[in-house]
Formats: structure tokens, sequence, C-alpha cells
């Protein structure tokens, strides 16, 4: 397979929803589309009309998953909904989600955003291995219903949190109730929003809040359980407070910029980092040219504060995804074009100020890089709106192995040299953490600054690979 990555992948968008007398099946289709971008590989749907849970997933994105038919025989007016990016076990059928287990009379379905940092042990303690930790974290659950098949979903999530560690978010489910739960440290986000009277919606993004008409009520906070029932909403928090750490990169590049995390505009902030990045890292050019999309905000705000003219001058192909047809070796040099294109009327003889939000690996920077000259830039100077990323993330990034990242080792004159750019500025963290303003919680920035705000178990090794 062949898909030219570059930017880290996120681990997932989760969904949940109780709106009483509704097809609910639809509505969490929907809200889906609003997190198509957090996970391609695979989609799924669990429901329950209060006495059977049904649930379906495949490979491939929400639109390929799903039809008429398919939602038609989900019936049910409480669920959840999965898609999924691995970075933790393979991208198969058996690792997609919603998992689901059956438990004597009980049946229980669980959606998963991020990654935990103790499976090994989990799956010691649970006499299993070679799952997911989502899996893991099913199973664990399910252990406690085998215990105790009377106890309520809430409190068999709660016994059992203090076994994780790591990053998770989660909707998880069973014949009658939603359960969310958010880690204590908060590192992936959760809304709560309201659909009428009576309905409940939680999503991974306030976007996804939006699109299915729900107004948006808070934060799921950090540690907090929520429960989604005929009851209502009610929630509780099972573990002592933790300092919240909601993921850095939700702002520089996963989130869609039309959501608001914790308070904070995703589209705000990353114009805000454009605009402090044109004040620490400026030069003389003609223009200000985006890499498309998720460079587009972060150009902007450079050209505003700077006077540079900004310019589309790169086209995204849309309609490309992941591509399961590995091409012969002309075009894998070219691989490049299957995403962007150059306007040569804007790059052709200009000094170009290129903006990205992030490099990770640096070959299809570097491609891009070529492409750019090849169009007939005179100069191409690159910056970043975020610092350098030189530690891997084990909270929910596909990034676990240091070896790869294009920064861990190199100063920044090396990284420019590799990417054959005439000049290379990034944006500082102090400069990223003040364009959110309005961001009511901590960050975690481990991936930038090697600082990790938990315990990272049988991963330490990965931090001394030379």
């Amino acid at each position: 397979m062949s898909s030219f990555p570059e930017k880290p992948g996120e681990a997932c968008g989760v969904f949940g929803a109780y709106v009483p007398d509704t097809h609910i099946a639809n509505l969490i289709y929907f809200g889906l589309f609003a997190l198509q971008h957090r996970g391609q590989e695979s989609a799924g749907i669990a429901v329950s009309d209060g006495h059977r849970l049904t649930a379906y997933k495949n490979m491939g994105l929400l639109s390929a998953v799903f039809d008429e038919n398919t939602l038609a025989g989900l019936q049910g007016d409480l669920g959840i909904g999965h898609t999924r990016y691995s970075t933790t076990g393979s991208s198969t059928w058996e690792n997609a989600q919603p998992a689901y287990r059956a438990v004597g009379a009980r049946n229980l379905a669980l959606g998963h955003n991020g990654n935990l940092t103790n499976t090994s042990d989990l799956a010691m303690r649970l006499g299993t291995g070679g799952t997911t930790d989502s899996e893991l974290m099913t199973s664990a659950i399910a252990e406690q219903i085998q215990k105790d098949p009377e106890v309520p979903l809430a409190e068999a999530i709660a016994s059992v949190l203090g076994d994780f560690e790591g990053a998770y978010t989660l909707v998880v489910m069973d014949d009658s109730s939603v359960v969310a739960v958010r880690d204590p440290h908060g590192f992936r986000p959760l809304s709560l929003g309201r659909i009428g009277t009576d309905g409940w919606v939680v999503a991974s993004e306030t976007a996804a809040l939006d699109l299915v008409g729900a107004s948006f009520e808070r934060d799921v906070e950090p540690g907090e359980v929520v429960v989604l029932s005929a009851g209502g909403v009610t929630s509780f928090f099972p573990l002592p407070a933790e300092p919240s750490r909601l993921c850095v990169f939700e702002y520089v590049y996963f989130a869609r910029p039309d959501s608001v995390l914790a308070g904070q505009n995703v589209q705000a902030a990353r114009v805000a980092m454009g605009r402090r990045l044109a004040r620490e890292a400026p030069v003389a050019a003609d223009v200000v040219v985006p890499v498309p999309e998720s460079g587009i905000p972060a150009a902007q705000g450079y050209s505003w504060e700077s006077g540079i003219p900004y310019e589309d001058g790169l086209v995204k192909n849309r309609y490309v995804g992941r591509t399961f047809i590995e091409p012969e070796q002309m075009l894998r040099e070219r691989g490049i074009r299957l995403k962007l294109n150059p306007i040569r009327d804007v790059l052709q003889d200009q000094r170009i100020i290129l903006v990205d939000d992030s490099v990770v690996r640096g070959s299809t920077t570097r491609q891009l890089v070529e492409l750019v000259r090849a169009a007939g830039a005179r100069e191409v100077h690159l910056r970043i709106s975020s610092p350098p990323y030189r530690w891997p993330c084990f909270y929910g990034m596909d990034t676990s192995d240091r070896s790869s990242l294009l920064a861990a080792h190199r100063s920044e004159s090396d990284i420019a040299e590799f990417l054959e750019v005439d000049s290379l500025g990034y944006l500082t963290l102090e400069g990223l953490e003040s364009s959110l303003p309005n961001a009511r919680q901590g960050f975690c920035t481990a991936c930038l600054s090697g600082e990790y705000p938990t315990p990272i178990g049988d991963q330490k090794f990965v931090l001394e690979q030379p």
C-alpha cells in the first residue's frame, strides 16, 4: 500500500447518542461524517432499541461501509459510532470498531479514541494477548459484568478505569444506555450536546454536533463518566483529578477548523499561529502560499501579519485518499502529484513562503519543495506553524517510531538542507501556546517537548533510539 504518509494519523473519532423515538443509526451516520477526517480505515455503528443491541462495521470510508439498507437494519434510539485510524493493531476487519461482546444476557459495544500505554500489563492481567487496547478495555468491562450481571454499565466501567493508563476517550453501550468516558488528563476531546428536550449526543468534536443539529452544552471534563439513557444525563468522577493535558496537535492539525475545543475555536487558533510565526520567523519574499488544506489558516495569518500577499499556489485533489495500488517506480517518485499540483502562474519567478502546519517524517515535504521549484519558484522559504516534531507520541498518534521523525536528531539547519529549502522557520512552543488564549485547559506537548504527562511503560526504549 502506498499512501505517501507525512502527517501523523489520528486515532479515531467517536460518537454516541440517545434520542427517544428516532432511528438513531441515521443520526450517528451523519455525525460520523463530520469525524471522517479522524479516521478513514474503517467505520462502524452499534445501536439498541432498549432490548437488543445490533452492530455493523467494515473497512473503508463511511460512505462505502453504510447504505440505506444497512442503516435500515440498525433499529433503535440509542447507539454509538466510530471511525478508525489504527495506531495499535493492524488495519483489519477484526480491529474495526465498535468492539462487541455478548456477556450472558447482556450485550456490550465500545468505541475508543486514544492509546493505552500499559497494554502488556493489561493483557497479562486479563490472560489474553495479541489484541488492540480497545479489545482489552472491552474485555475488562465484560469481566466486571460477568462477575455481576446486574451491575449498571457505568459502574462496571468505573471499576476498571484505574487499570487503564494513557489516553482514552470512550463511548460504550449496552442494551439500555450509552456511557462516555474521558481519561483523567483529557488527552483527546469530547463534547456533549442536546437535541430537543430529551435527546443527548457526545462527539469527538463540536463540528459533529453542528451537523446533526445538536446544541453544544459543554465539554466532557477530563476524568468524567457521562451516562445517556431514558433517565436523562448523569455524570460522576471515579478517579482522582489530574492536570488536564489536551493534545496540542488537535489545534495544530487534527481537529476541523470549525470545531471548538476547550473554548478555543480551531480556525482562530491556526490563524493566530500564522501571525505569531510571521513575527518569529520573518523573511523577504513575494508571496505566501499554503500547503492545502491544513496549512491555509496559518498562511493567511502569516500574510496578514507580514503584509506579503497570499496566493493559492497549490491545488489539492480532494478525491485522493489512501491508495491500495502500489504505483510503478516512476509514479511513486511523483506520488505527491496524486494529492497536489502547482499553479505555475502563481509560483513562476517568485520568492515563495511555503506555509504548512507540521513536518513529521519529511519525505513528502521534500517532494513538495521539489514540485514548487520545478514550477519555477526562484526561492522557497518553508515556515511551519508548530515546533519541530522530535519525540514519539504514545497517546493516539501513529508516530511511536522515533527513528522515522525528521527532527528527532537533526538541527534546523540540517533539516533545511535535507528539505532543500532556502530557509526554514518553526513556530516556538511558547508561540504555539500563546496562540490558544481561550483554551481553558493545559496541553500535552510531549511530541514537541519530550515531556510525557504519564508513565509510558513498555515504550520507554523508543525514546533511547539513536
